[in-house]
């Protein structure tokens, strides 16, 4: 097979349409290829602008966010971009190909105002209204819109829906930063007589948030704002000339759900006669073109069964806990009454299982007597596998789940002989894509659905190898870091964007606030792109120098409330930061952690000043963590998992001895906890990886395996179709976790991926954005076999591994430009591109299956372990 390009990237944007980089870096991933030890020596571009060829060749092997070659490009302005790569053996690619345009990149380009219907009632739900304005042009030439709101909007050119992103322009801290989205409507426009218009609701702009609740945190006039130009000139803009009109939508909320009446549906509501709209003026937010990918519609899913209740009721099962909502597919026009349906994730003892939405209703009702085929919810979604619908006949032709999430490319994929295994791979995947909408939230379903830091600085690791992150948590960090310095005195809040819990302040939260260097540093890894550093660097150094509250040691505050390991299994259902580990020892080991990592991104971007500084205080905090928490003898005064976990993997043991005899103590608490897990937020990315990285990899494999409550399996045995947020969201008798934190769909315990990735399957960066990946499956447990794959920004990475008796059968696929180190038993090499086989002897680990510590006669050692 030749050496082809899959795919020309345009900075970290989906499709390089809308960029707001005047000078923007290009890389091309290289399709799977058996071509051995390929390597590019050099790649021509042609830089296509305003009709005029630009032609450059780089002597280079770099292929990934190379230099713009062509003077920096302005507002609107569109470029094509062509591609080869000439290997060193005088071969090349064909041509690839990636258009590009820029979008408005002065404020001053914004020619329309933020227009609104007259003030709603402030304290209650915000009616959707819809704007919309009657406009000329003489010829129809190319032609872009432009526009955003405050709250989510749907535009329409000719009553036509005008793209296909879903709850733009998403959720942002929009005291600061305001996205744009830029469409390509010269299909839609007509010469003559045209009516642009958009639909509009409150969104996450002027909703209820947070718990107990509140309405109105950023605003309470959700509005719209656009232009569409022809040729590059202004032809409509958002202004008093506008008229505004109420449309079927009666309320429509995040959390509760959507009430329209379909009798007041007109499909031609564009041409009616509408009030004149009132002007607010421009968006404090700075406008921005983002390159995180928008929200689709991306899988339908049908229902499975429809189930009756013991009540009465009828549910429909989708099968798979998901995120979006529920579409009706058959015409109920000729029926009166209302449709009713209520959004859950379980059932509980057989009826829908509500509380945990705790105040949230997700309920969507709709008002009979007008077209319903085709009706869908516009601004609103639900996390759900189960949906109870009254008002109809129910069956499993009427209605269809629509999966939406935010549009990031998949790039890593996992398989193996255990079946329970890869439905927890599953989970992972499913949690990942609901709760990646617009931002990386902690639940999809109650009354909070926020971007809690701590969770996705716990999972990244796992989010950057099974979607490509870097647009969309590279946007994210950016508020991040503006609410941290400008907003909450260089701390960086629990949620972003900042949402108020119960009233309270912004508190300095270890683990959580780490985000702001743990995962520019995950993301790096992953990608290699050294400005993910270099735009958080004040935002990590501010953190840490002055964010901060520590003793005179350097180290934590003791008086600083903490959540510590967060959802210990041991902790009480309504404590759940009363876990088993010393909240400050865990705050203290990510403390040392953290500024070990800000110390290497010092030294990465190449200010040594700041390293020396940093690589100073790393050791000082290092000396105190372990004169406050290490014994002599390598004994921690939190004698935990989460704590020698911690120990272990972030390096805070001294010395060969310490380090032993931490080994042997975390191997006693496994064996006495009889392989359940017993870790929360901070413990549970590291105890699998802690144990296979020092000699206890069979001890990680029975962890991992484990079937009983707490465990990884205990919830794929429960059914689960997603990542539970509690180890025991559902109790073995059907009976819903009475804590209130319990959702079933929660990423952060799936951190446990990266594990599979890493370590079953045996694939991980040696260098930064996988230059060098490394090669080094370690079979264990009862798997047999087992594949992964990641699709890198130099292209296909693959391990595929099966044991065979004594032999260990593996075949590694690299892309061309790359590298891999393979270690296996008796090998150890690096190689290029292309596919190559190994069969090494493979000697089973004899301590398999461990045993359990004398104890109880209760506890028995199960007497085998079905894949």
């Amino acid at each position: 097979m030749s050496v082809s390009i899959a795919e020309v990237q345009v900075e970290h944007h989906e499709s390089g349409f809308g960029i707001s980089h005047t000078a923007p870096r290009l890389s091309w991933r290289f399709g799977p290829s058996t071509v051995k030890d390929w390597t590019q020596a050099s790649y021509e571009v042609v830089v296509t602008r305003n009709g005029k060829d630009e032609q450059y060749k780089v002597d280079s092997a770099e292929s990934v966010l190379v230099p713009w070659p062509s003077k920096p490009l302005s507002s609107r302005e569109s470029a094509t971009v062509k591609v080869r790569a000439i290997g060193k053996d005088g071969t090349s690619t064909d041509w690839k190909e990636a258009k590009l345009e820029l979008g408005l990149l002065e404020e001053e380009q914004w020619k329309g105002d933020l227009i609104s219907c007259p003030r709603r009632q402030v304290d209650e739900p915000k009616r959707p209204f819809r704007v919309w304005k009657e406009f000329k042009v003489d010829k129809a030439g190319r032609a872009g819109l432009y526009a955003t709101a405050h709250g989510i909007y749907e535009a329409t050119l000719n009553g036509k829906r005008i793209g296909d992103q879903v709850l733009a322009p998403g959720w942002q801290s929009y005291k600061h930063y305001l996205a744009y989205q830029i469409y390509d409507v010269t299909d839609l426009l007509v010469s003559g007589t045209n009516v642009l218009g958009a639909y509009v609701g409150e969104g996450w702009y002027a909703t209820r948030l947070g718990r107990p609740g509140e309405r109105n945190l950023w605003g309470d006039r959700p509005a719209f704002l656009g232009q569409l130009e022809v040729d590059g000139n202004v032809v409509v803009k958002t202004d008093s000339s506008w008229v505004w009109a109420d449309g079927p939508v009666i309320t429509s909320e995040i959390y509760d759900g959507e009430t329209v009446d379909t009798r007041l549906d007109d499909e031609t509501w564009w041409k009616a006669k509408g009030s004149p709209v009132e002007v607010l003026g421009k968006p404090k937010g700075k406008l921005v073109s983002r390159d995180a990918p928008p929200v689709r519609r991306l899988l339908e899913v049908k229902p499975k069964e429809v189930i009756t209740t013991k009540s009465g009721k009828k549910v429909l099962d989708f099968g798979q806990n998901l995120v979006g909502w529920v579409r009706i597919d058959k015409d109920f026009s000729g029926k009166e009454g209302t449709i009713t349906i209520r959004h859950a994730e379980v059932m509980e003892h057989g009826e829908l299982g509500v509380r945990p939405l705790r105040t949230a209703k997700a309920t969507d009702e709709i008002i009979l007597g007008g077209r319903t085929k085709g009706w869908e919810p516009k601004f609103t979604f639900h996390g759900f596998r189960y949906a109870e619908v009254s008002g109809v006949d129910v069956d499993l032709d009427s209605f269809t789940a629509v999966v939406v999430y935010s549009d990031m490319r998949r790039t890593g994929t996992f398989h193996s002989s255990h079946s329970a295994i890869n439905q927890l791979h599953s989970n992972v995947v499913w949690s990942m894509m609901g709760n990646f909408v617009s931002v990386p939230t902690d639940c999809p379903q109650r009354d909070e659905r926020l971007g809690w830091t701590g969770d996705i600085q716990a999972f990244a690791p796992t989010a950057n190898f099974l979607f490509d992150t870097a647009g969309f948590l590279g946007g994210w960090l950016n508020d991040v870091d503006v609410e941290q310095r400008l907003d909450h005195n260089n701390i960086p809040p629990e949620v972003v964007p900042k949402v108020t819990m119960n009233k309270r302040p912004v508190r300095p939260m270890a683990i959580w606030a780490d985000v702001v260097a743990l995962t520019p540093w995950d993301l790096y890894e992953a990608f290699g792109d050294e400005h993910l550093l270099s735009q958080q660097w004040e935002s990590m150094c501010l953190w840490l120098d002055k964010g901060l509250p520590r003793r005179s040691t350097g180290l934590w505050d003791h008086r600083a409330v903490q959540y510590g390991d967060w959802l210990d299994p041991r902790a009480p259902p309504q404590l759940p930061a009363h876990g088993l580990t010393d909240t400050h020892l865990a705050a203290d080991a990510y403390l040392v952690w953290t500024t070990g990592i800000v110390a290497k991104i010092a030294h990465v971007l190449g200010k040594e000043a700041e390293a020396k500084r940093w690589d100073k205080n790393y050791a000082d905090v290092l000396r105190e963590f372990r004169l406050e928490y290490v014994s002599a003898n390598g004994r921690l005064v939190s004698d935990t998992q989460t704590a020698i976990a911690l120990a272990l993997r972030f390096g805070l043991i001294e010395g060969e001895k310490q380090r032993e005899h931490s080994r042997e103590r975390l191997e006693y608490l496994v064996r006495w906890d009889a392989f359940k897990i017993s870790t929360g937020f901070a413990g549970t990315p590291n105890i699998l990886h802690a144990l296979a990285d020092n000699g206890l990899l069979h001890l990680a494999y029975r962890m991992l395996q484990e079937k009983d409550d707490p465990s990884w399996l205990y919830p794929v045995g429960m059914g689960a179709t997603t990542i539970w947020e509690r180890w025991n969201s559902m109790l073995p008798d059907g009976s819903i976790n009475p804590g209130q934190m319990t959702s079933f769909n929660h990423y952060a315990l799936g951190a446990v991926a990266s594990f599979l990735h890493a370590v079953v399957g045996g694939l991980s960066p040696l260098e930064p954005g996988y230059r060098t990946a490394l090669v080094q499956p370690q079979p264990g447990g009862t798997i047999t076999s087992a594949k992964v794959r990641y699709d890198s920004p130099y292209g296909p990475y693959a391990v595929d591994w099966t044991l065979n008796g004594e032999q260990l059968e593996v075949k590694v696929e690299v892309p061309p430009n790359g590298k891999a180190k393979v270690v296996l038993p008796g090998v150890e090499e690096t190689i290029g591109s292309g596919t190559r086989e190994y069969n090494v002897k493979w000697e089973g680990d004899k301590r398999w299956p461990p045993k359990l510590l004398p104890g109880p006669s209760s506890i028995q050692m199960p007497d085998e372990y079905v894949p």
